[in-house]
Parts: structure tokens; sequence; C-alpha cells
């Protein structure tokens, strides 16, 4: 005889072959449940005007926003304008980006858009995709990053952690990003993209991770399709939290008055 699934506490139930519609509505309850506990989601890179976001969201390939956050202080410091970075000497703005890797990639980038920002948009950030992706180093999850934090434009920014969770959350088996975004606005009101995207973004950083999900300590676990992936014992799962749910700093040098967590050191590691 089989042996059967001995679920742990909070665990999702085995799941009958689930309709559209009925996908639609759990997804939707995730989203709302995400919403409560993650109110103060929020971008986790430090930025102060449209520039800054759109130079560290590209800045943030291949690392971690904390990363990020701890070279952007220099960075902005000595090229504050989209005028004096299309200016830069590479060399120079190489050596300051250094930290978050592929830095001689991402210095063409930033001085390209920079340039394209001086000459063809006035020195201004644009507020339409259409346009967004035209800057040299920006695709649609840049744009999508700036559109929503700065313009207030909806938009679902699918990096890894959203793309690996919507897998994971069966809303789709896509891999590639663009077919990801298209399928996820399919389900959800674009009111909700945005949020959404900080949602689904800081459970998989807190939670939901990549190599060992913390199932046994996710507050969504009875939604989900994919429990058992990770550490189920509640014991064992508490120990694998990170950031503010594990009680350590975030990743942010300067973040919102409502995060509940510390604020990351501005020391490079």
């Amino acid at each position: 005889m089989a042996e059967s699934k001995v679920l742990g506490p909070g665990a999702a139930k085995p799941r009958k072959p689930e309709s559209h519609l009925a996908m639609v509505r759990r997804a939707r309850k995730i989203n709302r449940e995400l919403a409560e506990v993650y109110p103060y989601a929020h971008p986790e890179l430090d930025f102060e005007n449209p520039f800054q976001l759109l130079v560290a969201t590209v800045l943030s390939a291949q690392t971690t926003d904390l990363r990020v956050n701890q070279t952007t202080p220099a960075l902005f410091a000595k090229y504050p304008t989209p005028e004096d970075m299309a200016a830069a000497v590479p060399e120079e703005l190489e050596e300051i980006i250094r930290p978050t890797g592929f830095f001689r990639a991402k210095a063409r980038s930033l001085i390209g858009l920079s340039i394209a920002l001086r000459d063809g948009f006035g020195g201004e950030v644009p507020g339409r995709l259409a346009d967004l992706v035209t800057l040299p180093g920006v695709g649609r999850k840049t744009a999508n990053v700036v559109l929503g934090n700065v313009f207030g434009v909806p938009g679902i920014t699918v990096d890894t952690h959203f793309g690996r969770l919507a897998r994971r959350f069966g809303w789709t088996a896509e891999e590639d990003p663009v077919k990801v975004e298209a399928v996820v606005a399919e389900i959800f009101p674009k009111s909700e993209w945005t949020m959404l995207s900080h949602r689904v973004v800081f459970h998989g950083r807190r939670i939901c991770h990549a190599r060992r999900p913390a199932c046994g300590a996710c507050p969504i676990a009875p939604l989900c399709p994919s429990y058992g992936e990770g550490e189920t014992d509640p014991e064992k799962a508490a120990k694998l939290l990170k950031y503010e749910k594990g009680g350590q700093p975030g990743q942010r040098l300067k973040p919102p008055a409502d995060y509940p967590g510390l604020p990351a050191s501005p020391a490079s590691v």
C-alpha cells in the first residue's frame, strides 16, 4: 500500500484539477493576503527622483538591491543628472559601480541612456513605456519599475522572484518574463499591478526563497499548490526567514517610515 503524505500545519491540501476561474480566484486571494502580510511593501532601491530610480534599476541586474544601495550614494554625488552622467569618463564611472558586477556593460548602458535622455528627452526621464524601452539597457522590467513607482502608471515587474513565485503559485508555467507579464496581467486588475509586484517580490525575498522556501512559516501555505517544496517544520522554517521577517536589516539604507525592520548598513560588504 502506498504511504499517504502527512501535511504539516497550515499546509495546502491535495488539489483536484483547477479550472481557470478557480485559479484566478485563488490568485486574487493570495494577493489580498499578501497585502495583509506586507502592508509596507515598497521598492527596495533607494532613490529620490526618476533618474536615480532608473539608474539604480539598471544597476540591480545580477546583484542585490542592498549592493546597489551601498553604491549609488557615491555615484549620484558625482553624477547627479543625466547631463553629468552623459559626460562621464567611462573608467571613472566603472570604478564607482564595480561592486555591482558587470560594471563595464552597465557603465555603457548608463552613459548611453544618459546621452539619450539629454539629447532626446530634454534631460528628463519619460513617463511612457514606449519611450523608456528605447533607452540603452532598459527593458520592460526596468521600465515598469520606473513607471509604477514614480509616474503612477501600473506595471508588472517580472524579476527572478516574481517569475519563480508566479510558477509556484500555479498562475503560469511560462519562463519568459514577457510571457509571464502578459499572463499575470490577465489575472489581476490593472490597478493592482504595481503593488502586486512589490508584494510578490517581498514574499520571494523573505519567505519563498529559490533554494529553501520556508513553507512551514508561510502565511499563504493553504493557497499554494507548491507547499512542501521547502522546509515544512515551523521551527526550522522560521530560521530561514530573511530581512525584517527574520529580525534582520532590510535592503534600503533609507527605508520608508512605515518599514518595520532596520535600515541596511551603508558599509559595502
